[in-house]
């Protein structure tokens, strides 16, 4: 079962943006991250909810998508995703947040993708305009942009032949491929 929920999350980066995403939905997805492991139990995570069609066009102005993607600008209108969670590190509790962000991502999405959602954690963000477009106080550094909805593209996993590479891709159906490296690659035998 945990196998298909982590072959099932997958980068979405198209959406069907008219599909809502309720607060609810939401709040119980941070509530995974809530309940996730968190270095010396520190707890430093905030977050930031959106799902309204203002706040979610001034995030996605923040953002930069699909860096292998070079032709690509990201998602278009009609496409784009219909909610966002901003995973923030109170720097009040720490200034050193460890993995717990990306922990509390990989909860996120989990949960996201077993109600039938999909996500992409998004790490390239123009953070001080996001600052200030938001009104985020200094003592909170923004570390991640959960993207949600209902995913419009199908994306695989394939195995990288040897030298093969390790760019994800699309083909001209705009299937998104990505490419995983074997399992007897990253497992040393020492």
């Amino acid at each position: 079962m945990i196998r298909r929920l982590i072959q099932k999350n997958r980068s979405y980066r198209r959406f069907y943006q008219n599909f809502a995403v309720n607060e609810r939905t939401l709040k119980e997805l941070v509530n995974l991250a809530r309940l996730s492991p968190s270095a010396a139990n520190l707890q430093p995570l905030k977050y930031i909810l959106s799902n309204t069609p203002e706040n979610n066009s001034i995030i996605f102005s923040c953002l930069r998508w699909a860096g292998y993607l070079k032709d690509w600008p990201g998602p278009k209108e009609g496409e784009r995703p219909s909610a966002y969670i901003i995973i923030l590190g109170d720097t009040k509790i720490t200034k050193s947040f460890g993995c717990d962000h990306g922990i509390a991502g990989q909860s996120i999405l989990l949960g996201a993708a077993n109600k039938g959602l999909g996500g992409c954690m998004v790490g390239s963000i123009e953070r001080e305009r996001l600052r200030s477009a938001l009104k985020i106080p200094s003592d909170f550094e923004s570390l991640l942009v959960i993207a949600l909805g209902k995913p419009k593209e199908k994306v695989v996993i394939e195995e990288i032949p040897k030298g093969g590479n390790i760019k994800y891709w699309r083909d001209n159906r705009k299937i998104h491929h990505v490419p995983k490296r074997k399992l007897e690659e990253i497992i040393l035998d020492l």
